[in-house]
């Protein structure tokens, strides 16, 4: 199938969103080069979001809006649910959005060219960070993949994956299957990313940014920068959540080749667990003094 005859499934999620999410969704429209279909999926909340995505959808016929009503509580499993719900059988690829970011035009096609020309199965790429006050910073996730970096980190921002309908209907069996456990996974980017590596199905991580990733005081995850930054994760740490949620992926991918339980498992394996040097290193350390 020819590039600019794609049919792309574009799963958005949103929580509050009216702010910004008229510019996230032209921008989706906007794509050049591909037919997409955005299906919402709104959080139960308080600024009328879920009316004006139905507003909005009864002008625009490629978008379609879920029923409204439940309380999700987070990106993660409201994104399950989309994938859960939404028939995308019929669909040529998956891509995943925030609510509040812009698509370059070509986003879509470039992540096509790469998954039909050069045979990969998932794609996903770098984001420009930018702030209302001028200020970017690109955020690289570009590096070299490691053998299990899938069980310790997402392949970078959710919202610039775009993947292949095959595995993702092999993902949506599962986590319909184990609803309850998936449901524990609070990050939905790295389950995706650690299924499909898991299943030795192949993954672009593009240098080139295509998405202008929008950071406010709302961010759930944002750039993970600065000190505060810093705190949180050591508040996960602290409480064990980084540890189960490492276990709750290898159990649901069932994962044997490296067990996770074990520290010193992972301290002789440090150098397949994290893509980047200087995270391999501070995961060694949280291993080594017992934080994890």
């Amino acid at each position: 199938m020819s590039n600019n005859q794609t049919r792309i499934a574009v799963l958005l999620t949103v929580y509050n969103g009216i702010e910004f999410i008229e510019e996230q969704l032209q921008s989706i429209l906007q794509q050049q080069g591909v037919k997409v279909s955005i299906f919402i999926s709104v959080d139960l909340s308080t600024d009328n979001s879920y009316q004006w995505c139905c507003d909005f959808a009864g002008k625009h016929p490629q978008v379609i809006v879920l029923p409204y009503g439940q309380k999700f509580g987070g990106a993660a499993r409201n994104f399950y649910r989309l994938i859960k719900d939404v028939d995308f059988s019929g669909y040529d690829t998956i891509a995943l959005s925030d609510q509040d970011d812009i698509w370059l035009k070509d986003k879509l096609f470039t992540a096509c060219i790469k998954l039909n020309e050069e045979h990969y199965d998932a794609y996903s790429g770098n984001v420009m960070a930018f702030w209302e006050d001028g200020r970017q910073h690109l955020i690289n996730k570009a590096l070299p993949q490691r053998k299990y970096d899938y069980l310790f980190e997402a392949a970078g921002p959710g919202c610039t994956y775009v993947l292949r309908t095959k595995p993702m209907l092999q993902f949506k069996q599962l986590i319909t299957s184990k609803w309850q456990q998936s449901e524990q996974v609070g990050l939905h980017d790295w389950f995706i990313y650690a299924f499909f590596r898991s299943h030795n199905l192949h993954w672009f991580i593009d240098p080139e940014y295509k998405l202008l990733y929008r950071q406010h005081a709302e961010n759930q995850v944002g750039i993970n920068k600065g000190w505060q930054a810093n705190l949180k994760r050591l508040a996960l740490l602290h409480k064990g959540w980084i540890k189960q949620q490492v276990i709750n992926i290898s159990d649901l991918i069932a994962d044997h080749n490296l067990n996770v339980h074990s520290r010193l498992t992972i301290l002789k394996n440090i150098r397949q667990l994290r893509r980047r040097f200087r995270d391999r290193c501070i995961l060694f350390f949280i291993v080594l003094f017992g934080l994890y």
